[in-house]
């Protein structure tokens, strides 16, 4: 696939041809924002709960089509059907259920807390606005999910939306716009379908804020080109997810968990497990109980194919430098083009003890799980801590306690105790991370932050003629200063009660000063003209003067 055509062409799962899609031109991109601009500012308009109310009408859609969404997403992703219904359309569904119950209130001003002594009769509300006009580019592996999942906060808080989703799941984001028609004004939900070179052309097409969704190296380009627009962005990348598993945990639901976060979507999740340190008194059990669960899962039924072809290699290179590292396979290892997964890969199990290969180091994005044996929770966490990601980790315990402190000390925005990466799904739950993940949230009220903008009205009701900070600056004014400073924690308990003292009589002293220290104002009467003095001339010679005189200054001679 180049830019001039950059569509996949056939699908994952089956090889059966996809439709045609169209690329929107480049050049066209520029229009579209500014289109998408001016239908931002009457819908920021528009009251927030009718905002709210007519956004929030795809939920019915969605739930209505659950089954033909979850085929296109099937079609073009390889996912399995069921996986699409839960972790793309349901939760999908929650996402604008959330946001109805809970935007407008959200929205609402609040009041920033003054001093009323250093600042009186002043009172001021921070409003959330709309960001403005987004730009938002999403990944390929959840291309439904994903993409609703900033596109349903985003309009009910008054902003326009741009949508160019990933050249691989171009279908899918059609699918997405679709459930907005006949609902917005027009313009305000746009979708620009193209390559790198369309999402790079969006990024400067004079956007309020991009939100990006995918790797690390398109995130860089992402974060220079708004930075060269002084435009904030939202970035969420890659992961390298850990599970540290102690040996009091319960092994069997920690083997289904771990095989479940490492192999769902084919293991094409940022928040996939993709390595295990398991306590050295427990890993053998653990490991045999994992290669056991790998082993019945069923290619195509359980675990789809690869999306795409470039990701099957990654995945097949990352196993093959686990191998050339002293890594032992325990499952699997091998590429497959199963009936149901055209782009199959085995699932896998791979023993290893090497935090700077591939497998363990980089993000391999599919159905890969290492185990790494470890000398208990200090030489977990510290290994777990020390990938160049931090999106999720999940630690296995019984005690639920020592669970939640070891999870303090994990280096990740997202940490769960005996389960994993499934919290994406919670729409009022934060999705972020550190490191190379990136800066995004998803989720939770703190999506905000990127979504709007705060806006401080201050009020003042003070009639005095001048603040008493104001000129004229005197000693006055300089002692007030100092005895602020003794008040606000600079001097003894005793020494803070005589500075109160003390201000109270340097405020009045102040008001004095101020009050007096405009000069009078002069009159404004005009004075009265002398008395014009009798003319000598005769009433006949007066008139005949009359006459000789010009109408006007245009009619005299020069």
């Amino acid at each position: 696939m180049s830019d001039t055509n950059p569509f996949a062409t056939t699908s994952p799962a089956t090889g059966a041809a996809l439709s045609p899609v169209e690329a929107t031109p480049l050049d066209a991109i520029d229009a579209i924002v500014d289109k998408a601009r001016k239908a931002q500012a009457a819908w920021a308009a528009t009251d927030v709960h009718k905002r709210v109310k007519i956004v929030s009408a795809i939920k019915k859609r969605i739930l209505t089509r659950a089954e033909e969404l979850a085929k296109v997403i099937h079609e073009e992703t390889g996912k399995p059907d069921v996986e699409a219904l839960l972790g793309e359309v349901l939760a999908s569904a929650d996402v604008v259920a959330y946001w109805a119950e809970t935007l407008a209130d959200e929205l609402e001003p609040f009041e920033a807390e003054i001093d009323a002594l250093a600042y009186p009769k002043k009172a001021g509300l921070i409003h959330r606005d709309p960001r403005g006009t987004i730009g938002v580019i999403m990944p390929w592996n959840f291309p439904f999910a994903l993409p609703l999942r900033t596109l349903v906060p985003a309009l009910m808080a008054g902003n326009a939306i741009v949508l160019k989703p990933s050249e691989i799941t171009p279908r899918t984001g059609k699918a997405v716009a679709a459930l907005f028609e006949g609902l917005l004004p027009e313009g305000l939900l746009s979708l620009v379908q193209g390559g790198g070179e369309a999402g790079a052309r969006l990024c400067k097409a004079g956007v309020d804020l991009v939100v990006f969704t995918g790797s690390p190296t398109s995130g860089r380009k992402v974060a220079h080109a708004c930075a060269d627009a002084l435009i904030p962005c939202a970035l969420e990348l890659g992961g390298k997810d850990a599970a540290i598993v102690l040996a009091d945990a319960d092994l069997e639901r920690a083997a289904n968990g771990i095989v479940w976060g490492a192999m769902m979507n084919a293991g094409q999740n940022c928040g996939a497990v993709e390595r295990v340190y398991a306590d050295a008194k427990i890993a053998k059990a653990l490991t045999d109980k994992i290669v056991a669960k790998t082993k019945a899962l069923r290619l195509g039924d359980d675990v789809g194919p690869l999306t795409t072809a470039a990701q099957r290699a990654t995945v097949a290179r990352h196993v093959e430098a686990a191998k050339q590292g002293g890594g032992e396979i325990l499952t699997g290892g091998e590429a497959v083009d199963d009936p149901k997964a055209k782009l199959g890969y085995r699932p896998t199990v791979v023993r290893i003890d090497a935090d700077d290969n591939a497998l363990v180091a980089d993000e391999t994005f599919g159905p890969v799980v290492p185990i790494t044996s470890v000398e208990g929770a200090d030489e977990a966490v510290r290994r777990a801590n020390a990938s160049r990601y931090g999106l999720t980790a999940s630690v296995w315990t019984k005690d639920v306690r020592r669970g939640e402190a070891l999870a303090q000390k994990l280096r990740a925005g997202v940490v769960t105790v005996n389960n994993h990466s499934f919290t994406g799904a919670i729409p009022s739950a934060p999705w972020s991370g550190v490191g190379e993940t990136g800066w995004g949230i998803t989720g939770s009220p703190l999506a905000l932050e990127h979504l709007t903008r705060p806006r401080f009205v201050l009020v003042d009701r003070n009639t005095m003629i001048r603040e008493v900070w104001w000129y004229p600056y005197t000693d006055t004014l300089r002692q007030m200063a100092l005895a602020f400073a003794r008040l606000r924690g600079g001097a003894s308990l005793g020494g803070r009660i005589g500075a109160l003292f003390a201000l109270i009589g340097l405020l009045m002293k102040r008001r004095g000063e101020i009050t007096k220290s405009d000069p009078p104002a002069k009159s404004s009467k005009v004075a009265a003209a002398p008395a014009a003095k009798p003319d000598p001339k005769p009433e006949p010679e007066k008139k005949a003067a009359a006459k000789a005189e010009p109408e006007s200054q245009a009619d005299a001679e020069p």
